[in-house]
């Protein structure tokens, strides 16, 4: 490597199984950028470089986000279920049982 490259981790986890690729950036390069280089579209065709959500170290990010040596990409599957809705249901199922013992 030289003094303008750096190395970024691409990861994407899904229930059974995390994959996490070592590229090789240079200044100046985006998210997106190190995603495409990483190989893992080709890995996993349900990851939509136009529809996926992303982040770098679990703080949301866009596409275009200059990478820092060092980062780690991570890229985020859609929720199966709205989280406020959930809440809402364990804390409705919680109330029964309260009643019911």
């Amino acid at each position: 490597m030289t003094n303008e490259q750096f190395e970024v981790e691409v990861a994407y986890a899904k229930p059974d199984e995390q994959t996490v690729l070592i590229v090789t950036a240079e200044k100046g390069m985006t998210l997106l950028q190190a995603i495409e280089r990483s190989g893992i579209l080709e890995q996993f065709s349900e990851i939509d470089p136009e529809t996926s959500r992303f982040g770098i170290f679990g703080k949301a990010a866009k596409g275009d986000a200059e990478l820092q040596p060092g980062d780690r990409v991570e890229i985020y599957r859609p929720l199966i279920a709205d989280p406020k809705e959930a809440r809402k249901k364990r804390a409705a199922e919680g109330k029964k049982l309260k009643k019911g013992g």
